[in-house]
């Protein structure tokens, strides 16, 4: 038998496992590599985040990023060269953080690499057509298990696409493992380039949960700062937003869209909220609006998308708590938005659930693969056999 065979099979029959996560998000500000302990599957699942880091990306690299990510027309060479580019950095710094954090490679059992995404096309954005719901990562993961010498479980998106899903997003299966509970009402926030929850009610059996995107997280905000604040990827501590009002035409230009009023579940991406969307909401709007005031008004347009996807859950008498995690965790403005907008919400990080709230998504991505070599993903019912592709070192 192939040798990384050989230890596939010893990985699928141990009882716990070192399993590396790592996410690069729609933000495109840098690798999230988070080390975990994952211990049996399914509903007996149980993690313990060793070491987490979140390594930026140079602004060469982004730019790089930058220029095939989100976009209908781009340079097909580039997005063959960055396929292997982002794989050899990502490997690279795998390496490097294991080095740093004392742990031999070969006590890794895996990587679980979301790769990065440049294009996700649901059916439900596009006019009509044969293809149905597509998406695409790039990020290969046989270059990452080549350079690392550690088996990578990578393009988890691909199977969710082949059995009939959108590809996104995927975070209800690591959430209903880590925070089913009986006690209460449970929302988990993600605030990332994209904001998505997982709606987890108090008893829930797998088909009770639900998980969307909701609409623009950082994205649009980000995108804003890079455009009209030289040397800034975003606006710290909501600097910029604090120091405007918000404008209610622009708001409601923002807002007229139909993904805002689509069944959910549903999933979107900066294909659609990005600062073309702005550009195109305001030259509908009568007056010139301040740079600060238009910063206060996406942060306020956020908010507002988070609200309408909490409210086709629970009513305003309903007690809910949300835990936060991602980026928008950390903007004061965007959280006061939201206390308020959703007044029946406690809200907490989950941290409070024992989750570091920016290792959320990469530990997420590592119970993934865990449940591809141990479990089986029973525990999410017959129609979810697996989820990524294996790539062996040798």
């Amino acid at each position: 038998m192939n040798t990384s065979l050989s230890k596939l099979n010893q990985i699928c029959n141990k009882e716990e496992r070192l399993i590396i996560g790592l996410m690069s998000g729609t933000s495109l500000d840098g690798l999230d590599i988070a080390l975990c302990k994952i211990s049996n599957a399914g509903k007996d699942t149980r993690v313990k985040l060793l070491a987490f880091e979140t390594v930026p990306y140079q602004a060469d690299l982004k730019n790089k990023i930058k220029e095939i990510c989100f976009r209908k027309e781009v340079d097909l060479e580039q997005v063959c060269l960055m396929n292997k580019g982002i794989a050899e950095i990502h490997a690279q710094l795998v390496n490097q953080f294991l080095s740093k954090n004392g742990y031999d490679k070969g006590a890794i059992d895996l990587i679980a690499s979301h790769g990065q995404t440049i294009y996700h096309a649901p059916a439900r954005l596009r006019a009509k057509d044969e293809f149905g719901n597509a998406t695409l990562q790039i990020g290969d993961g046989d270059y990452i298990a080549t350079q690392t010498g550690i088996i990578t479980i990578s393009d988890f998106r691909q199977k969710s696409i082949a059995q009939g899903n959108e590809g996104a997003p995927l975070a209800l299966y690591g959430d209903y493992l880590l925070f089913n509970n009986s006690a209460e009402n449970r929302i988990l926030l993600n605030i990332g380039g994209i904001s998505n929850l997982t709606n987890i009610p108090k008893g829930a059996q797998f088909s009770d949960v639900l998980s969307t995107d909701l609409g623009p997280g950082n994205t649009m905000m980000d995108q804003f700062v890079q455009q009209n604040f030289k040397g800034k990827y975003f606006d710290d501590f909501a600097n910029i937003a604090l120091k405007g009002v918000v404008c209610n035409e622009l708001l409601s230009e923002l807002l007229n869209h139909e993904f805002f009023t689509q069944d959910l579940p549903k999933s979107t991406g900066p294909e659609l909220f990005n600062i073309s969307y702005l550009e195109r909401s305001l030259n509908r709007t009568a007056n010139k609006i301040s740079l600060e005031n238009v910063m206060a008004t996406l942060n306020r347009f956020t908010a507002t998308s988070i609200s309408l996807g909490v409210q086709q859950f629970y009513n305003i008498n309903e007690k809910i708590v949300i835990y936060v995690s991602g980026g928008g965790s950390h903007n004061p403005l965007l959280m006061k938005n939201l206390e308020s907008m959703i007044p029946n919400a406690k809200f907490k990080d989950t941290s409070a659930l024992g989750i570091d709230p920016d290792a959320k998504e990469a530990i997420l991505f590592a119970l993934l693969a865990n449940e591809t070599v141990s479990g089986g993903y029973s525990v999410f019912g017959a129609e979810v056999k697996s989820m990524g592709k294996i790539s062996l070192p040798n």
